[in-house]
């Protein structure tokens, strides 16, 4: 598919010329590595409210996700109960449906749990970072073999809503592995990212 052509006249990659907040999440945050707890535990949530929409829907709503769900710190999330359900079903500025609202305060409680174990997400998750070498051509594929084993390692310790398809979308966003395209202008910067980023243990 070809590249959108952005303002500045330099290539992106094709899908961020679907709507204007799409171009500034694509330069400044997806395929660039996370390291950060709370931000992994939001973007893998988000991910999982966005599976059967749009990315675009789950953006633009992004900031109401963030008031709703104390900005995604997974121990007051891990805390809520039914009549926090109640109250995020009434809340338009999100997506209310009630599988995924349960399934983020389940994996909030499932992600304190990693942490004891594990010693932080990060840790754990870059662990299915892809051998760079072995990769697909960019944005050719929706899961793949790393995608796969994350997500049933996730679903053993319990986590809900976390497909293969899911987990690969998480994957790209924080930058597992660099899936802008090979013309895409961002691919360098977030190359260069990811080589100066230092894998968490």
């Amino acid at each position: 598919m070809p590249d959108f052509i952005a303002p500045d006249g330099y290539p992106r990659c094709h899908w961020c010329g679907g709507a204007p907040a799409l171009l500034p999440y694509h330069d400044s945050e997806w395929g660039f590595p996370v390291a950060d707890d709370q931000q992994l535990f939001e973007k893998l949530c988000l991910e999982s409210f966005q599976s059967g929409l749009s990315w675009r829907t789950i953006l633009n709503k992004r900031e109401n996700f963030r008031r709703a769900f104390h900005h995604f710190d997974f121990h007051q999330v891990a805390r809520f109960d039914e009549d926090d359900v109640q109250r995020l079903l009434q809340n338009a500025g999100i997506i209310r449906h009630r599988g995924k609202v349960e399934a983020a305060i389940n994996n909030a409680q499932r992600a304190i749990e990693m942490v004891a174990q594990e010693g932080s997400l990060a840790a754990f998750f870059w662990r299915f970072e892809p051998d760079a070498d072995a990769l697909a051509t960019p944005q050719t594929q929706t899961t793949s073999p790393e995608s796969i084993a994350l997500a049933s390692a996730l679903k053993k310790r319990g986590w809900k809503f976390v497909g293969p398809t899911t987990v690969f979308a998480f994957m790209q966003a924080i930058g597992l592995l660099n899936d802008h395209s090979l013309t895409c202008i961002t691919r360098e910067r977030a190359e260069q990212a990811r080589q100066q980023f230092q894998r968490p243990v």
